[in-house]
């Protein structure tokens, strides 16, 4: 399980997009993620939130609602996703018995980077280049180069449709990381969340599992038949 300290409240800084950062003349494979000064850092109320739309899966009115907090860079959250996640979907989400909530945790740079270019599709592409992220984690961020990171993300999103044009946008925008880590942070306080993958089940918190313990969870939340 990945632990490491979230952001603080209010002195937390901010971070840039891709663009951003290796506009900085970044040293390549350096691992801490490059803030923006605290003085120009905004408190995270004074961020506008209502582009980072929340990421669902499932029925609306499903009885049991269950929400991940995982990091892209995460490898046990990579390996929740190839072992757990495909049986959730087919037993619980796709029959209406769950709402599947994603919440992305931003530990590093990188991975706030991949939750960018995930977004850049829209909600009907992002959940299947979430698929791909976790998939290929290793290739993706083989390295910690970061040009070489990014170079990569801009494959994946091409493949997966998206132009040249509009990755560029998306990797340009200072705006949308900020709006982001402003929700993460608002959420990651709210839950306690201080590790990854961290799943939530009707609002009761637990850690990494496998699929039998989180579906003997879920069955306990289901109405009786």
């Amino acid at each position: 399980m990945q632990r490491r300290m979230l952001l603080g409240t209010g002195a937390a800084a901010l971070f840039g997009g891709g663009a951003w950062f290796l506009s900085q003349g970044a040293k390549p494979g350096a691992t801490s993620f490059a803030p923006v000064s605290a003085a120009n850092a905004q408190d995270a109320g004074d961020i506008d939130t209502s582009g980072v739309l929340e990421l669902v899966l499932g029925d609306e009115n499903a009885p049991v609602t269950v929400t991940e907090y995982a990091s892209y860079t995460c490898p046990h959250c990579a390996s929740f996703h190839a072992s757990v996640m495909p049986q959730l979907k087919a037993n619980y989400i796709e029959t209406g018995k769950v709402r599947f909530v994603y919440r992305e945790v931003y530990f590093d740079r990188f991975g706030l980077w991949a939750g960018m270019l995930a977004r850049c599709g829209g909600p009907l592409r992002y959940f299947g280049i979430q698929d791909v992220l976790y998939n290929t984690q290793r290739e993706w961020l083989d390295g910690s180069d970061p040009a070489k990171v990014v170079e990569n993300l801009r494959g994946i999103g091409k493949s997966a449709g998206i132009s040249d044009a509009e990755l560029d946008a998306c990797f340009a925008d200072e705006n949308m990381p900020r709006a982001m880590l402003a929700v993460y942070q608002q959420n990651a306080e709210a839950d306690g969340i201080n590790s990854t993958p961290t799943l939530l089940v009707n609002g009761t918190k637990y850690g990494n599992m496998n699929y039998a313990d989180l579906a003997e969870l879920i069955d306990a939340e289901l109405p009786a038949e």
